[in-house]
């Protein structure tokens, strides 16, 4: 232990020193400063994209054979956690299979009551370190703000729910305002709002219904556009706003919201077109359907087009199963030669750089990225997304933000060595890292962390020194917390030490 104690911190000292030479870089980000902190502004932030795209309605053709290109560069050997990477979740906290470290909405969607042996095939994974030898977080060095950092918080459609169901315009706006300026004051420069949970919309969409956030049901108009307040409210407060999408997912099992009858999805039920697929009491786009893509595309530029955000973000729900039934159909009918998880990454694949270049087309400066999970294996195996081949390449995103939730004393995945191989996933240059925290954990046992599941009960400061070790990543671009109601909806002792805590490190 002592001496894997003393190889990190020479790592992390290596590291500082590498972050302090960066502050000096250019960026691309222009920004304003002040004698207290920097921060971006929303109207003079530039995209860091600048690279080749498609153009976004061009027809792609699959590959016929997998590439190199296309391998993550970690163990893509058959998993032998199939049940434990599958994400068939319902808002009634109901899985079919779930993992440990979910994203921020599956948070939301699912219960801690899942199967031991699952539970356990999760835990055990050891593609960071078979021993946790990370060091301790209270002995981080300090690093400085990075110029151009991002300071995220997640809001997700939970969040939302109480601040605009049922409100008049004018409630709704008092609610986020308030919300935006809490944000702000904390030192938050950037908002990541969930405006399309389940193929619906918390804005006028011409291919997606209102929301059922808003009247508690799908298709009521609010009489107001909720996106367009969010905007508003973003520049009034100093905050960038990025609209958060889930692409594919229209209903999670166990949902009882009915489909309204301007859904899309409603309406390629009834024609029995593949375009749309039931599995297990869930609905979702097909991702391997052309219709299904351009529906998702054309939806991300009209949000583009029509409001002054500075990103579209997508979570990490893409396929919702590992079986292969699922899309069987589809995968036959389209005559590849390609495995069928291959075939499924590609059909992943050209979603996104579609999506990448719509955005590009409408707002050159308006960002592109993806949060997937922390876990790589189960992003390659599991949601069957090649994030090693959108890091590495052009036209794909402009960030990645794994949600690294997990402790630093996680044994299967601590937090500072899980930042350094997503760093090292990263060859483009040009595309940025940011981390992904989990605030959600404080106070709470972390089940399958080993030894360290007691860490985010007894912590001080954990969030504070996350940011400071992230900073030291080579291509670091800032940090998002999920989620805002767990920094600003409880006021424990320990929440408010961790909340002026992490002030006190946005403001260096």
């Amino acid at each position: 232990m002592k001496k894997g104690f003393a190889v990190i911190l020479s790592v992390l000292m290596v590291l500082s020193a590498a972050g302090c030479n960066r502050n000096a870089v250019d960026t691309g980000v222009n920004m304003v400063s002040s004698e207290a902190q920097l921060s971006l502004s929303r109207t003079e932030i530039q995209s860091v994209y600048g690279v080749e795209a498609p153009e976004s309605g061009e027809e792609v053709s699959l590959p016929q054979e997998s590439s190199a290109e296309s391998q993550p560069q970690q163990d893509t050997s058959s998993s032998q956690q199939a049940d434990a990477q599958q994400t068939d979740t319902s808002a009634s906290g109901q899985a079919d299979v779930q993992q440990a470290d979910t994203s921020p909405s599956q948070q939301a969607d699912i219960s801690s009551s899942q199967p031991a042996d699952t539970q356990q095939q999760d835990a055990q994974q050891t593609d960071v370190a078979q021993e946790n030898t990370s060091q301790p977080h209270t002995q981080v060095a300090t690093a400085v703000a990075v110029p151009g950092e991002v300071r995220g918080v997640w809001m997700s459609y939970l969040t939302l729910e109480p601040m605009i169901k049922g409100q008049s315009q004018a409630g709704f706006t008092a609610n986020l305002d308030a919300a935006f300026a809490q944000a702000a004051a904390l030192g938050f420069n950037t908002v990541f709002v969930q405006v399309r949970p389940f193929a619906d919309a918390l804005y006028d969409s011409q291919y997606f219904p209102w929301s059922y956030l808003l009247s508690g049901r799908e298709g009521g108009d609010p009489g107001y556009d909720p996106l367009a307040i969010m905007c508003e409210l973003a520049d009034a407060n100093g905050l960038r706003i990025e609209a958060w999408l889930n692409p594919y997912r229209v209903r999670t099992p166990g949902s009882d919201k009915e489909l309204s009858a301007q859904n899309q999805a409603k309406k390629w039920l009834a024609q029995g077109d593949d375009a749309v697929l039931e599995w297990n009491g869930g609905i979702y786009y097909n991702p391997g359907s052309q219709k299904a893509r351009e529906l998702i595309v054309n939806g991300v530029r009209e949000i583009v087009h029509n409001y002054p955000v500075d990103g579209i973000h997508f979570d990490d729900y893409f396929y919702p199963t590992q079986d292969m039934n699922f899309d069987k159909q589809t995968y036959c009918a389209s005559g590849s030669s390609l495995s069928q998880a291959d075939w499924r990454r590609e059909n992943v694949n050209i979603l996104v750089r579609q999506v990448y270049a719509a955005v590009k087309e409408e707002n050159p400066n308006c960002l592109f990225g993806i949060s997937p999970q922390g876990n790589m294996k189960n992003n390659y195996d599991g949601q069957f997304i090649d994030c090693a081949k959108w890091v590495s390449s052009s036209g794909y995103v402009d960030y990645i933000c794994p949600q690294i939730y997990f402790g630093f004393e996680n044994e299967s995945y601590p937090f500072a060595q899980t930042v350094e191989m997503w760093d090292e996933l990263i060859t483009n240059p040009a595309i940025k890292l940011y981390v992904g925290i989990a605030a959600y954990k404080l106070g709470a046992e972390d089940t399958w962390a080993g030894s360290g599941k007691y860490e985010w009960q007894d912590t001080d400061g954990i969030l504070a020194q996350m940011v400071e070790v992230s900073r030291q990543a080579e291509h670091y671009g800032g940090v998002a917390l999920y989620s805002y109601e767990s920094l600003f909806g409880s006021n424990t002792a320990q929440v408010k030490s961790e909340r002026e805590q992490l002030k006190a490190v946005f403001e260096e």
